[in-house]
């Protein structure tokens, strides 16, 4: 475990793939010390590997459980002298498909990770976030948390709610010196886009959107959009042209939106 007292540094959650391993590849190469904290622990395992044991700390996470937040708060404090320059709220899952025919039971999986699992992560966090200077939190949103998009309903609930409380938290924090932004991605590279109606569904939401012509955007693009909602003023930032697009759209053209979505869905079986 590395001592990084005199670093700046990130507690990234989904740290063993996608935009969490991208991410703290990122941070590590501009001199940051790096927490990766994941549910796959060979993941972990290769990226601690890859960014050096004196550039990092890792541990197990699930990020429903409050106790394993709390174990993995403890350990990252102890690596960095009680502080946390950022907290990356990264971890997230998706189902695709017709909203009836997603088992509540998966939907319940999104909202405690995606929803639940950010807000534990904030409340965790705080007690390092506090005396830090500067600090910030980055919530991993979406694209689709500024549009709705038939076949994702219950993510795209899940990513309106972590828009909506970055917005509410940066009011709430800037007393307290604390900067709250969000991620909102458009489709990128990364396992995400292999979810089903279920955990191990044979057809993927990918195949739609290669089937469909869809732009995706390389992770890399991801982890420079994550290192500006870490450094910069405004409050979301996007990942792609398409995101950027899209929410302009959603915001000052909501019909037109509608209408190209319309356009865009897969006709419904009965």
């Amino acid at each position: 475990m590395g001592q990084a007292s005199h670093r700046n540094s990130i507690f990234v959650t989904g740290a063993a793939s996608g935009i969490g391993a991208a991410t703290a590849k990122h941070f590590a190469s501009k001199s940051w010390f790096v927490g990766l904290y994941d549910i796959d622990e060979v993941g972990l395992a290769e990226i601690a590997s890859e960014i050096g044991s004196e550039n990092c700390t890792s541990g197990l996470l699930d990020v429903r459980d409050r106790t394993q937040w709390a174990a993995a708060m403890e350990s990252f404090s102890a690596a960095t002298g009680g502080q946390m320059h950022v907290l990356f709220n990264n971890a997230g899952i998706g189902r695709h498909g017709w909203f009836e025919d997603i088992a509540p039971e998966e939907s319940d999986a999104i909202i405690d990770i995606n929803v639940k699992g950010v807000i534990n992560g904030v409340y965790a966090a705080l007690p390092l976030l506090k005396p830090t200077k500067g600090a910030r939190i980055v919530n991993v949103a979406s694209t689709a948390g500024f549009v709705g998009s038939p076949q994702l309903a219950v993510y795209v609930a899940s990513k309106f709610a972590v828009r909506g409380l970055t917005e509410a938290l940066e009011l709430e924090m800037e007393p307290l010196d604390i900067k709250v932004t969000s991620l909102a991605p458009w489709f990128v590279d990364t396992p995400i886009l292999d979810m089903g109606q279920t955990t191990n569904s044979n057809h993927k939401m990918s195949d739609d959107l290669e089937a469909a012509g869809a732009q995706i955007y390389p992770v890399s693009l991801a982890a420079e959009g994550a290192w500006e909602a870490a450094t910069g003023t405004k409050t979301h930032y996007g990942v792609g042209k398409l995101s950027n697009q899209t929410r302009f759209l959603s915001r000052y053209l909501p019909g037109f939106m509608k209408r190209r979505i319309r356009k865009s869905m897969p006709p419904r079986g009965d």
